[in-house]
């Protein structure tokens, strides 16, 4: 046994979160913890490695156990070199190698004072003290397992390198137990798939929280259940415990029936007047107090999202028609020579690389963003509805209530009048939670909020960019129903594979260089279906979870043989290198969309011209040697 939980109660206020829960963790185990949102999941984590005590019960491990815990948002405040945020998992012995990290590299740029000299002095002194230089080279493997750069700004990398520089710092102590809170979010396939490989081979303990069937099925060596504050255990694999779990369910409900339907017996009797009185029994009375006891401490299972789409007037026949369409960002190109033609009732998938382009193809199809050359046409009777991965609809300061009405009290759905409290209520907020700051809600409470106010608005055309971080598995299932059966056309964005396979009809994938490759079905069908070569990282790293490459086809081990061990390491930095330009990228670009930009003084405008103009000559240089490299690895 590796850890216990003993009776842990826990409560907010007049709600009792965990009631009396008990969990053994082994050596060794992968355990999927799944429940709705809101639940205690995350709370429960943070008992565990002692962030949150409980109001009662135990938490048991040996001593000198390592707990190391992956939070679910990025910490505020979390700033400065990569080596230097990953060295915190090692404690104070973590702190000093940063220091002396920071110090050296400050005398490497040509400080050489006496002041900077004592200081590294004294913190090679704790270093050596303490066996750091072992520790350090533990600091060096997680960076280089995750290819990560140890001197790039925390700060300034994009949401999934900052998430994998999170998961380094969780692993460079090696733990016995990690913790693993909703990992996945804001990495995109080929980074999921690494992840998935790299967590298999680790020999420690394993609990976490995720939204990703695939990942959870891959994973999982036991799933346990968190509802109304109890735990259940449920051995072998995601199938087993769907089954297992709804049978426990109907059993539930049947008890429930034959518990309420002895109470309104009781009650009907305890009702009779005088001629019960006259023949009442204390004990039968006693026992009826007893089953009322019973019945008021009934949790009742969590409601289910009510997803409603709005009607509207069907678009015409052809949705969107590109021809030949071609984009680059300075000599980087994002999109070459695409055509398709998306029609009324089309679900189509959007897949590749954070950074690769998918949000310009997008803004290119719906019309926001002209084509450099070939052709896009809207169809007729286009309406648009948008659903933004990063919540940039919501207003952080606004109630949840304000965010969807607008400042009124009613939404017209349908052409029908209903007050937003009671709208709100179908997506599980109530009455006072309706009423709170969006800032305090967890980030799935904001993606149900996103919803909320997506449906409000009548549309034929649905993009959703993402829509599945942060939900609880049966609503992402129950989401996944609607689109399915939404009779408008769908352009989806996403990175989570199970979705991406049930819901759409066909998947356009950015294959490297521009090309966007057209295939039918989703995720899987394009493993089945793609070009057996592998043409970009993407592709690459996904041969992991599909199908064996042809005889003929390069491994990736047998890519990189012809490099030098130095190129051989460029190359593997380059795609993290090249995703955190393309983040730059689109931070400058989004400068010029501000309101009254162009009403700004010329020295204003100058400057963020010559930032853009940087950042896209950085980004193209970076992919011209991608590019030279990747031939080189391949011929």
């Amino acid at each position: 046994m590796l850890i216990q939980l003993r009776n842990i109660h826990l409560s907010y206020g007049q709600r009792e979160l965990l009631d009396g829960l008990n969990l053994q963790i082994e050596a060794g185990e992968r355990i999927a913890l799944v429940g709705r949102n809101g639940s205690g999941k995350s709370t429960l984590m943070k008992i565990i490695d002692g962030q949150v005590r409980p109001d009662d019960g135990h938490v048991d491990m040996p001593p000198g156990t390592r707990v190391a815990r992956l939070e679910q948002e990025v910490p505020r405040g979390t700033e400065g070199p990569v080596f230097e945020i990953v060295a915190q998992g090692l404690g104070e012995v973590g702190e000093a190698l940063a220091q002396y990290h920071a110090l050296a590299q400050q005398m490497a740029q040509g400080d050489h004072s006496a002041q900077l000299g004592a200081a590294l002095s004294r913190a090679q002194h704790t270093v050596d003290a303490n066996d750091g230089w072992t520790l350090n080279q533990q600091v060096e493997e997680v960076l280089s397992r995750l290819e990560l750069d140890g001197e790039a700004a925390f700060e300034s990398l994009s949401g999934g390198l900052k998430r994998r520089v999170l998961m380094a710092r969780a692993l460079v102590h090696n733990p016995d137990l990690l913790l693993l809170d909703e990992p996945t979010n804001h990495l995109d396939i080929e980074a999921i798939a690494a992840l998935e490989q790299l967590l298999l081979e680790w020999s420690g303990s394993l609990l976490f929280i995720t939204h990703d069937r695939a990942f959870l099925k891959r994973l999982a060596t036991r799933i346990v259940d968190l509802d109304r504050g109890k735990l259940s255990s449920w051995p072998g694999n995601y199938a087993s415990y769907l089954s297992g779990k709804a049978k426990a369910l109907e059993d539930e409900a049947a008890a429930d029936r034959l518990f309420d339907k002895r109470l309104a017996e009781e009650e009907v009797w305890i009702r009779q007047g005088i001629k019960a009185r006259r023949t009442r029994n204390e004990g039968r009375v006693r026992a009826l107090k007893a089953l009322r006891e019973e019945r008021a401490q009934r949790r009742e299972k969590m409601g289910t999202v009510n997803l409603r789409m709005q009607d509207l007037k069907a678009s015409g026949k052809q949705v969107i028609v590109a021809e030949g369409v071609n984009f680059s960002w300075g000599e980087k190109p994002v999109i070459r020579d695409f055509s398709a033609v998306i029609q009324r009732g089309d679900k189509v998938g959007i897949i590749g690389p954070n950074g690769v382009g998918k949000t310009t193809l997008i803004q290119i199809l719906l019309g926001e963003l002209a084509p450099q050359s070939g052709s896009l046409e809207l169809g007729s009777r286009v309406a648009v509805a948008h659903f933004d991965q990063h919540r940039a609809g919501l207003d952080l300061d606004a109630t949840v209530a304000d965010n969807v009405a607008e400042g009124h009290s009613y939404v017209d759905l349908n052409g029908q009048s209903k007050h937003v409290i009671s709208y709100l209520q179908d997506f599980l907020f109530s009455p006072e939670r309706a009423r709170t700051p969006v800032r305090v809600l967890s980030g799935g409470e904001r993606n149900r909020l996103l919803l909320a106010k997506l449906f409000t608005r009548p549309a034929n055309l649905l993009v959703m960019d993402e829509p599945t971080n942060d939900l609880d598995v049966e609503t992402l299932e129950l989401l996944e129903e609607r689109l399915i059966d939404y009779p408008g056309t769908l352009l989806l964005v996403s990175h989570d594979r199970d979705f991406i396979d049930n819901v759409v009809t066909s998947s356009l994938v950015f294959e490297g260089q521009g090309r966007i490759g057209d295939y039918v079905g989703g995720y899987s069908d394009w493993l089945r279906q793609r070009p057996r070569v592998a043409r970009s990282p993407q592709a690459a790293s996904t041969r992991s979870s599909g199908p064996p490459p042809s005889p003929v086809a390069k491994t990736p081990a047998a890519r990189g043989a012809g490099l030098s061990p130095k190129l051989h390491k460029e190359l593997a930095g380059l795609p993290a290198r090249i995703e955190q330009l393309e983040t730059a990228l689109e931070t400058a670009q989004a400068v010029f969309a501000e309101p009254g930009f162009f009403a700004r003084p010329e020295t204003e405008q100058a400057a963020a011209q010559a930032a853009l103009a940087a950042c896209e000559s950085k980004l193209s240089q970076a992919m011209m040697r991608w590019e030279e490299l990747e031939k080189l690895a391949t011929e």
